[in-house]
């Protein structure tokens, strides 16, 4: 299902194992080159890997010429209709080319930029959206959208193949979300290049987050695409980085800064989680840790439902517990809980360790218990889970401290253990090997 060509554009590959290459396009003109410059450095902190920007004009390449010089991060020149617009932006340096082989204005316009691609060692991409199929597959686009899609792509492998041509990504797009899954399926089945996925004017960040999220989410489960665009009505280029990176963590496909869990909340709510947990998902936003971190809405469930994260939170109505793996730090107040959760992910950071104060952890266990026997008849499906997880945990970790825990969020090399010298006055310590 994965492809098995590989193009390298700018240092980052593309296709045949490598990661999933996270991209997004510029909103600004061109030839802005201060507005489009604050824009790509935008992408890049928000993790893009690629950038994309128009090239519709001449000052736009002149523009491109600086661009591609100061950008962090490979830039991809986006071109449409004038073919000597991407022989202009290939001589401008770009890092790759994207063109739709059916309107750039004939087969011989197309060989002319892939002799001038070659010779510069330019990858390209090359594709097809819903919107701009070549006039006779029309017909067939009436009687299926989705073979339609894949007869044009192939069309534009085989051209490519003809002009003995391999360094190129594909790409077929749609406003419809069933349909740009199907296509992309086919399509993986008929050719090897890497592939190029996308939600064609997916809409809102609402609606088109969640229609990306549908569509690509599904593909790349499937194992089919190499690098990934979200396209959405904002003039935000990097909340389409955002999105395609919360949908990459979900998928574990790859990881960056941290991990939110939080409850759906219930009846048993005793505090205002809503403003806690966007307070919580607002500040994890200044860490580039692949830390874990957890919010429960009620002690309830205690913290057996998310003892694997890294730190979390549980409330009742005045007080709340801060915990870390599955153990008790301590209880404070609830206003406090926020800036006391980050007081202790702080210090984990700084040290490479969680410590845990003995007689503050042994207090929160015992609220813990209390709050538990207090509600010990509300026996929810979702209390018995926890009691159930929690038990499961107790018996992997077994006796002692000696044993040693995943780091959540973490490479698979990092584990967490429990040291035993630590000193009397800070308890035990959790411990990055």
């Amino acid at each position: 299902m994965a492809s098995k060509k590989q193009i390298d554009v700018g240092g980052v590959k593309i296709g045949g194992g490598a990661p999933v290459a996270v991209q997004s396009m510029t909103k600004t003109e061109t030839a802005d080159f201060d507005a489009t410059m604050k824009q790509i450095h935008a992408i890049a902190e928000a993790g893009g890997d690629l950038v994309r920007c128009a090239v519709p004009r001449d000052e736009d390449v002149r523009a491109l010429e600086r661009i591609v010089v100061e950008s962090p991060i490979p830039v991809i020149a986006d071109i449409h209709f004038n073919y000597t617009l991407a022989l202009k932006a290939i001589d401008a340096g770009a890092h790759c080319i994207r063109i739709n082989p059916g309107n750039i204005g004939g087969h011989d316009k197309v060989g002319q930029v892939v002799d001038r691609a070659r010779d510069a060692g330019v990858p390209m991409r090359i594709g097809v959206n819903s919107g701009s199929l070549p006039k006779h597959l029309h017909e067939l686009e009436r009687q299926s959208p989705v073979e339609a899609l894949v007869a044009a792509a192939v069309e534009h492998v085989e051209l490519m193949d003809r002009l003995a041509f391999e360094d190129f990504k594909v790409s077929i797009k749609s406003t419809n979300v069933p349909n740009t899954i199907a296509s992309n399926r086919l399509l993986s089945q008929r050719i090897d290049n890497p592939l190029h996925l996308g939600i064609t004017e997916a809409g809102t960040k609402w609606s088109g987050s969640l229609k990306s999220a549908v569509g690509l989410g599904t593909l790349l489960a499937d194992g089919i695409g190499d690098t990934i665009r979200i396209s959405l009505s904002t003039f935000h280029a990097e909340e389409e980085v955002k999105v395609a990176w919360e949908i990459l963590k979900a998928l574990k496909l790859r990881e960056r800064g941290p991990v939110l869990i939080a409850c759906p909340t219930c009846g048993r709510l005793q505090f205002d989680m809503d403003t806690v947990v966007a307070e919580i998902e607002e500040r994890l936003r200044q860490y580039d840790d692949p830390i874990e971190v957890a919010v429960l809405g009620c002690a309830v469930n205690g913290i057996g439902e998310a003892s694997h994260a890294d730190f979390g939170i549980t409330g009742a109505k005045n007080e709340g517990l801060i915990f870390a793996h599955g153990k008790p730090l301590r209880k404070v107040p609830q206003e406090q809980l926020v800036d006391e959760l980050f007081t202790e992910i702080d210090k984990s950071i700084d040290r490479g360790t969680v410590e845990v104060d003995e007689h503050k952890a042994a207090e929160g266990a015992e609220w813990l218990e209390k709050i538990e026997e207090e509600n010990a008849g509300e026996m929810t499906p979702e209390r018995i889970a926890a009691l159930e997880a929690a038990a499961a945990t107790e018996d992997a970790l077994g006796e002692g401290d000696g044993q040693a825990l995943p780091m959540a969020g973490a490479p698979k090399a990092k584990r967490i253990t429990l040291d035993e010298d630590a000193s009397p006055t800070a308890g035990r310590r959790f411990t990055r090997a």
